[in-house]
């Protein structure tokens, strides 16, 4: 099976047994988190079935962060599941207005689901259910008028904790280390790790999260669910017929950076909603229409004539919003100083590569970004225009990929390899999901 290197000789279900009985021993409070896709839906049936069978006394919790906009058919899974579940859990559908990243727009980073000056504009009804928490009966006090989306998911731990006689607290999620490099290279860095296990990562003092299903495949995710018969999201049937491969197969929030691309099967698969979709946010529409072309910065962007890359850069910065237009300086000068003074690894290949087209670098220690510990390399001229003429450019440093940044919509810089933290000026460690202490 897929990474199967902590319990050797058995399969991944029998090592998800051995993870989640760690959980039940470990800690006094317990929730999943479940957003309606299919890993975190397996790991709530199969931790069920768990507590059911050696834990029957101990209740978990069930934590839904509704982005508000999303499939019908994904609100009809997450409703059946909370009405069949209901009475063997403390259920919590969230619908909290929030600040949600969009890549649709120059002119909008953020949208908020559920925004209460907006209810008019709403993509669906809120959902009216005695488990449904709103502004009107919100007992989260560690919540904050329009959070962050992931800050919201981390206090809700924190209120969590404090609602159940402040104990040792952990949420369980369905991440797979297969779905990304990032992803993979966070659970083999055990530096926040919980007694030696590399799934289970600190959030705040006695508050964790845990990944017990991090070593699966997507092939393991799909035969549980045929084995065992669990109700799934029927939006995975939909993506099927319309061609998708498996890693494209996402239920997220439509307008962020892994979704636009499928922006457009809105139209096919839920029309009704897809008009909903148009008025609420910014540039859905013409997202849908260019997301893949050049006019998002996609394939093949060519240079205006009389620009180099810097320029063009500078131009574009200036037509933006202020605010979108401080946030871009802010990373752009992090990323400068950054390859001036610390330096990004890079495999040898690549820097003999710089050398010899005459890149004027030089070696800075080891990088800890980088899974085989590369040579950091600042450069001591200039950021370079471009690398066009590097065959392994990717993680080399240009104003050109800076430009397309911003043609990209892409707010956090992800592109120039920029982690989601939202705060300026800090260049942080993508390859860690672990949350570090934020506070207690």
């Amino acid at each position: 099976m897929y990474m199967m290197r902590q319990y050797t000789g058995i399969n991944v279900y029998d090592a998800l047994q051995k993870r989640l009985k760690i959980i039940f021993q470990e800690f006094d409070n317990i929730f999943v988190s479940f957003s309606g896709g299919k890993d975190s839906g397996l790991l709530l049936n199969l931790t069920l079935d768990f507590q059911k069978k050696y834990y029957p006394n101990k209740k978990i919790g069930v934590f839904h962060q509704d982005f508000e906009a999303q499939y019908t058919v994904t609100t009809e899974y997450v409703e059946r599941t909370f009405e069949r579940i209901k009475k063997d859990v403390e259920p919590y559908w969230v619908c909290l207005p929030m600040a949600v990243r969009t890549a649709l727009s120059s002119y909008q980073m953020y949208w908020y689901p559920w925004d209460d000056a907006k209810e008019s504009a709403w993509c669906r009804p809120m959902p009216k259910k005695p488990y449904v928490i709103n502004l009107r009966n919100n007992p989260i006090s560690t919540y904050r008028y329009k959070i962050h989306q992931e800050d919201l998911a981390k206090q809700f731990g924190r209120w969590y904790r404090i609602s159940h006689n402040g104990k040792k607290t952990v949420c369980l999620l369905g991440i797979r280390a297969e779905e990304s490099l990032q992803r993979y290279s966070g659970f083999l860095n055990k530096k926040y790790g919980y007694n030696g296990e590399c799934w289970i990562s600190r959030q705040f003092k006695d508050v964790w999260a845990a990944s017990p299903m991090y070593d699966w495949s997507y092939r393991d995710v799909w035969h549980a669910y045929a084995k065992f018969g669990y109700d799934y999201n029927k939006l995975y049937d939909l993506y099927y017929m319309a061609g998708l491969k498996p890693n494209q197969m996402r239920v997220a929030s439509p307008f962020n950076d892994y979704a636009k691309d499928s922006l457009n099967l809105y139209r096919v698969i839920d029309p009704e909603m897809w008009s909903k979709l148009v008025g609420r946010v910014k540039g859905a529409n013409f997202g849908a229409i260019y997301g893949k072309t050049k006019a998002l910065g996609y394939r093949n962007l060519t240079l205006p004539e009389g620009h180099t890359w810097e320029s063009y850069t500078k131009f574009l910065l200036d037509t933006l919003p202020p605010r979108l237009r401080r946030n871009y300086i802010a990373k752009f000068r992090t990323s400068i100083e950054f390859w001036h003074k610390t330096g990004g690894g890079l495999e040898e290949h690549v820097i003999q590569e710089l050398i010899d087209k005459g890149y004027n670098i030089r070696r800075n220690g080891i990088s800890n970004y980088t899974v085989m510990r590369n040579s950091r390399v600042i450069f001591l001229d200039k950021i370079p225009d471009h690398t066009d003429d590097i065959k392994s450019s990717k993680d080399i440093p240009s104003w050109k990929r800076m430009c397309y940044c911003i043609l990209k919509n892409d707010h956090t810089c992800r592109f120039m390899g920029f982690g989601l933290s939202r705060k300026q000026k800090k260049y942080i460690d993508i390859l860690k999901i672990k949350y570090s202490k934020v506070g207690e």
